[in-house]
């Protein structure tokens, strides 16, 4: 079976700021099959809460609806509708063989959900906290930490590690989405 690669997303939490970035190649194999996907949205009520995805994109639209139920459920309270999915995704038989990582963010959190059921908060500075996923991910999360100290916005920094993620990453493009909080 070719295995379909996808994507890079970068959190990061800087200030009062929080920016999600993610490219919008979808390939199989050594093809590019979509170069616009929109893996980074909205989710919640208002808006409220942001989150990109790497992974297959139906696994991934799966987590972004159960996740959206979790927000309600629990009165937009993030860190505790991440939780409850994670649970549900690491016990449901369904959701165990979904294959896709995800960054999600509100005002006040930044998190990464796998499938092993984790809930993680990135280990950041005084002022900042990054991560990154997804076939790019590390090369944006290296190039993200080398210029979080000498600049001072979040999406800045954001868009220059996609762009360093995009130039290096066959599986990454610079057609970059990004939402804000």
């Amino acid at each position: 079976m070719i295995q379909w690669h996808g994507t890079t997303i970068i959190g990061v939490k800087k200030g009062d700021k929080t920016v999600i970035a993610g490219d919008g190649q979808v390939s199989m194999g050594n093809t590019v099959m979509k170069p616009n996907a929109r893996k980074v949205r909205r989710i919640g009520e208002g808006g409220s809460v942001i989150a990109g995805f790497a992974g297959a994109t139906a696994d991934a639209f799966t987590l972004f609806e159960r996740l959206e139920r979790k927000l309600e459920q629990h009165r937009g309270q993030l860190m505790r509708a991440a939780v409850e999915l994670a649970k549900d995704w690491r016990t449901d038989k369904y959701l165990r063989n979904l294959e896709a990582l995800m960054i999600v963010a509100d005002k006040d959190s930044l998190l990464v959900l796998t499938g092993n059921g984790d809930v993680l908060e990135p280990e950041g500075g005084e002022h900042s906290q990054i991560t990154a996923i997804g076939s790019g991910g590390n090369y944006a999360l290296a190039a993200a930490r080398a210029i979080d100290s000498y600049e001072g916005d979040a999406e800045e920094i954001a868009r220059k590690a996609m762009a360093v993620a995009a130039d290096i990453c066959v599986f990454t493009n610079d057609r970059v989405t990004v939402e804000t909080i």
